[in-house]
């Protein structure tokens, strides 16, 4: 009997089903074939893939697990699947399944003492977050601030990670509503046992508004760009003081009580000019090739070399946030005045339209950050107060984060297993143990 003659009231029909897996070999159960309900959800199919590993190893501690088939996320009940993609029940149906992408642990949240409004997890040592008190921090773990980073006189509103080949310290880049960068230089190996005051080694002015977003060039960590009210990008260096001697030199400086002007200020290298309005965020994925996302609801890739933009995207929507992953790193991802999350994929010949949507967030996006070794899976934050974990493969969140009690501002990946937010409730709030 063919699957789309089934009755969907008659909960006693039966499927035959396989499981298979590309887990190790202590998740795989038997390869016999299954007559199972047809009616069962995911969370069953879970609960029967656990009772098989546990009659294989009486140890065994059941876990939740991720089902799919043809390589699309079972995300309603086994029968109305089959019904929508039109496989029929009369063969054995192969289904695979992973563990489930969600987080196991909240760890305590890190109080700050104003809105948190920016987080950085891209290197395992450690987290930055900005906030709205104008200090940076460093965090080594859960309550764990190492460093605070001083100088800024308005709120952070985005911290990156400089990646220097061959320094010991860890260089950091902050963005400001005070119009500034700043760039700073802290050793992660340090734990001292109260969090110690850092100085900025370079001051970078030449925007006339508050600076939005800070990125670092990826290939080599030698150049930040910025995005500005004043609808600009800013090129910048940030390898003037990569030596020994020129450390020592700031902090004899320092050591001589001199105000914050006597430390070294530099001036942008180019600026990128074509938005019409806020750009509220900048990505910097290859070396010649810079992403920016704006309020005048586009998205722009630009030729670095070239000074020039070669691609426009307009998404309809005042954008607060873009990333670039996914598929050969190539898929933009972006957010803005309305609770979907878009993407893009610019090689295709209609770059303009979306290639997937996803709407289950109930307010704005105010970030979104894809993982950095799955072409599947993305995070994204809400001023609804959530954080989802998403699968490409399917339209429905594989997990809502609700760690804070207020609008979620900025989100991130960390150790590649865990997620980092930060939001108005004052909190920075990490979720761990995501197996992706």
């Amino acid at each position: 009997m063919e699957i789309d003659r089934w009755d969907e009231e008659d909960s006693s029909k039966r499927v035959q089903v396989r499981f298979v897996t590309k887990l190790k070999p202590a998740y795989k159960v038997p390869p016999t074939s299954l007559a199972i309900p047809a009616d069962v959800t995911r969370l069953g199919l879970s609960k029967l893939v656990n009772q098989l590993l546990q009659n294989v190893d009486a140890d065994w501690a059941p876990e939740p697990f991720d089902f799919m088939i043809d390589g699309e996320l079972v995300r309603m009940s086994l029968e109305q699947f089959l019904l929508a993609k039109g496989i029929s029940a009369e063969k054995v149906v192969e289904i695979e399944y992973i563990r489930a992408v969600t987080p196991r642990k909240e760890e305590d949240p890190s109080l700050h003492d104003d809105w948190v409004s920016a987080v950085n997890g891209s290197i395992p040592k450690l987290i930055l977050t900005g906030c709205y008190d104008g200090f940076g921090r460093v965090w080594k773990s859960a309550g764990s601030c190492s460093h605070v980073l001083t100088g800024h006189s308005d709120a952070i509103t985005s911290v990156c990670i400089i990646n220097q080949e061959g320094s010991d310290s860890t260089s950091i880049a902050s963005a400001s509503k005070d119009r500034t960068l700043r760039l700073w230089k802290i050793n992660p190996e340090v734990s001292p046992n109260s969090p110690t005051n850092v100085r900025a080694y370079k001051i970078l002015r030449g925007h006339s508004a508050a600076v939005q977003s800070v990125c670092a060039q990826q290939d080599t960590g030698d150049m930040i760009c910025s995005g500005s009210w004043d609808c600009t990008i800013n090129l910048w260096n940030t390898n003037e003081l990569s030596t020994i001697d020129d450390v020592v030199a700031i902090k004899k400086r320092k050591g001589n009580n001199q105000v914050e002007e006597s430390l070294m200020e530099e001036e942008a290298v180019s600026a990128l000019i074509g938005h019409t309005q806020c750009i509220s965020s900048v990505v910097w994925p290859q070396k010649q090739t810079i992403y920016s996302a704006s309020w005048d609801h586009s998205i722009k890739k630009w030729d670095v070399e070239m000074g020039k933009d070669v691609l426009s995207i307009f998404s309809g929507k005042a954008l607060n946030c873009l990333d670039i992953g996914g598929e050969s790193s190539a898929i933009i991802a972006a957010g803005g005045s309305d609770p979907t999350l878009r993407l893009w994929d610019p090689r295709k010949p209609a770059s303009s339209a979306p290639i997937l949507q996803f709407s289950s967030h109930s307010s704005w996006i105010s970030a979104c950050k894809w993982h950095d070794k799955s072409w599947f899976h993305l995070v994204s934050a809400s001023y609804d107060g959530k954080v989802m974990l998403w699968d490409i493969r399917t339209a429905w969140p594989l997990t809502v984060i609700t760690s804070h009690a207020d609008k979620v501002l900025c989100a991130d990946w960390w150790r590649g297993d865990s997620i980092v937010s930060g939001g108005a409730d004052s909190k920075l709030c990490i979720s761990t143990g995501i197996p992706v």
